[in-house]
């Protein structure tokens, strides 16, 4: 069996062959690319031989899975899936397992980074102060006593709601499943929106959830409100968003995710909008989690391996 590492996985080259050594059975060959290439001949190439395949956000298209004659498995290190053909590995017979829960904590951490860099003004204070400057405009808000809204009520999702309620928001939830969680009103996506001064998206991409937030959407919203994206870029319609910030309809936005991966292009609407703050789909991005990651990974390898695969997609 051949198991082929295709793209680097954000832990040190050598701890993550160690860890893949330690985790994995002896007799398993492991080839390791810890280069990042995105083209379909190229990824090929590097998986034709392969039995099983680890990969991170590298687009798996269906020309690559049906390239891999080989495959048989494949560990995703990412929560969503959104970039791996599904059908394809259906049809193939290919398991797909993801590696839910490694950046929950993370995750949660940015919303947060955000939240205050906009609610205390921040990256405009730190601006002035260097310009001996003063407060002078700067006066911002505190998070206790905020309804704070929760779009998708997964692991991600409910922390963010814990430590909203630590805060000493209100939480209000927005899911096609319901929990019975304390601390958290589970309301529709209208009195959500309506309601809430901080909105804050978890949702995985999917056919439901593309353009979930768009023009009516935002005008439900309050003008002082703020809304953080840190689950998938086409949940939301950025052009939408970019507007209603320009116009005084909403009072800012946190964007860690557009419609592709970044390099982002100077001109994406978000970039010139009013009061965001945006950062390169690095809210999954510590170094505990990058680890946590690989460990998953390896072990959905072990367990199908195994014959008790977990994670399955």
């Amino acid at each position: 069996m051949k198991l082929v590492i295709i793209e680097p996985l954000g832990v040190n080259d050598e701890k993550l062959l160690s860890m893949a050594k330690d985790m994995l059975p002896a007799d398993l060959e492991i080839v390791y690319y810890n280069t990042r290439v995105t083209d379909t001949e190229t990824l090929i190439e590097r998986g034709r031989d392969a039995d099983i395949i680890a990969v991170s956000n590298l687009p798996m298209n269906a020309d690559v899975i049906n390239g891999c004659k080989n495959l048989k498995m494949l560990s995703v290190a990412f929560t969503g899936v959104d970039h791996i053909a599904m059908d394809a590995c259906k049809a193939n017979g290919v398991l797909v397992s993801n590696c839910a829960g490694y950046s929950t904590a993370a995750v949660a951490d940015l919303v947060f980074g955000m939240i205050i860099a906009l609610y205390r003004n921040m990256i405009p204070c730190n601006d002035v102060v260097r310009k001996e400057g003063t407060k002078d405009g700067l006066v911002g808000f505190e998070l206790e006593g905020k309804k704070f809204g929760v779009i998708g009520t997964g692991a991600i999702g409910l922390r963010t709601a814990a430590i909203a309620n630590a805060f000493g928001c209100q939480v209000l939830a927005y899911s096609r499943t319901k929990k019975d969680i304390p601390g958290i009103t589970y309301v529709d996506m209208d009195t959500l929106l309506s309601s809430c001064d901080i909105v804050s998206l978890h949702t995985p991409l999917n056919s439901d959830t593309r353009g979930l937030i768009g023009k009516e959407e935002l005008a439900k919203m309050k003008p002082s409100a703020i809304l953080i994206n840190t689950s998938r870029g086409p949940v939301v319609d950025s052009a939408a968003l970019a507007d209603a910030l320009n116009n005084g309809r909403l009072a800012g936005a946190g964007i860690d995710v557009f419609e592709t991966e970044p390099p982002i292009a100077k001109d994406h609407p978000l970039l010139t909008a009013k009061n965001v703050i945006a950062t390169p789909h690095v809210a999954f991005a510590t170094k505990e989690a990058l680890e946590k990651r690989a460990v998953i990974v390896f072990d959905n390898v072990d367990k199908w391996l195994k014959g008790t695969p977990q994670n399955v997609m």
